[in-house]
């Protein structure tokens, strides 16, 4: 089994080109089921055994969503081993994958982004990066491992766009809006580095190298301490509250989509659902017979 998970993590780096994040992730799932099942030859891995495996992660507790996820991963496994001439059929083909359980996203309001964005101090340069890497997760709606991985040619500030790369190294554009700019502007002023600067990392650390996202979640924890009671508040909740806003003010579900990155448009639509819920409790509240 161990050999053909080496093979199967080549061809995700080489062929597929995948993200490291997704690499590490399939290498953790796969591991942990060759452990489970005590390395049985891999053309003896029936349905059966998947059942089994499953129950074993019910019986763990994991979540619904976990489990869907190593179910995902062994799927691919076996994919490319029928493919490969590894084994002759996919025993994960027919496995259903676990109900969801159907989680709104935690979202800030308007007047909380602001108080949030606006609490690092303009007096220092680290300030100055906070109040940038904020404006900007707000601004564009952007994953962190997009943010940290921006250089400053990505930034157009002319043209009020930048350049990401997202998942699966799917490139796209994205609108920014003028008081985000300012405050890249800003903070790169302050580094007396040139908006027109190729290939550096537009976010560095104190040793000034580029950002990583666990440092990135630590700078949101830092300001949420001092301006929200809220809990729950990542660096995750500055999407879920763009793309909220977003729709709250008539942007199409498409558009919202687009600019997210989603492959799925069902995957944006969770955020109809937020829309929906504030809509029932301003009826709940406001209406004299609700």
């Amino acid at each position: 089994m161990k050999r053909f998970i080496r093979k199967f993590m080549n061809y995700l780096k080489i062929e597929r080109d995948a993200s490291g994040h997704t690499v590490k992730n399939y290498g953790i799932d796969l591991r942990e089921f060759s452990k489970f099942i005590k390395d049985k030859p891999i053309d003896k891995i029936t349905h059966l055994t998947l059942r089994t495996w499953l129950a074993h992660l019910k019986e763990r507790e994991y979540k619904r969503s976990t489990i869907a996820r190593k179910l995902a991963t062994l799927r691919s496994f076996f994919k490319f081993s029928v493919r490969e001439g590894y084994i002759n059929s996919n025993p994960a083909v027919s496995m259903s994958t676990p109900k969801q359980e159907k989680k709104l996203p935690i979202f800030l309001t308007v007047d909380e982004i602001i108080k949030l964005i606006e609490a690092p101090s303009k007096e220092n340069k680290n300030g100055l990066r906070d109040r940038a890497i904020l404006e900007t997760l707000y601004s564009t709606g952007i994953r962190v491992a997009e943010l940290v991985s921006l250089d400053i040619n990505n930034v157009d500030f002319i043209g009020g766009i930048i350049k990401v790369a997202g998942k699966g190294k799917k490139e796209r554009i994205i609108p920014i809006g003028d008081k985000a700019l300012r405050t890249i502007r800003d903070y790169l002023n302050e580094r007396k580095v040139s908006t027109q600067a190729q290939s550096k990392p537009l976010f560095l650390n104190t040793r000034n190298e580029r950002l990583n996202p666990r440092s990135v979640r630590r700078i949101v924890d830092k300001y949420v301490k001092i301006t929200s009671k809220k809990r729950g508040v990542s660096p995750h909740t500055f999407r879920h509250s763009f793309a909220t806003h977003l729709l709250d003010r008539g942007a199409d579900l498409r558009s919202v989509q687009e600019l997210l990155g989603h492959a799925s448009l069902s995957t944006t639509q969770i955020y109809t659902h937020i829309s929906s819920e504030r809509l029932k409790q301003v009826y709940n509240k406001a209406h004299p017979r609700a």
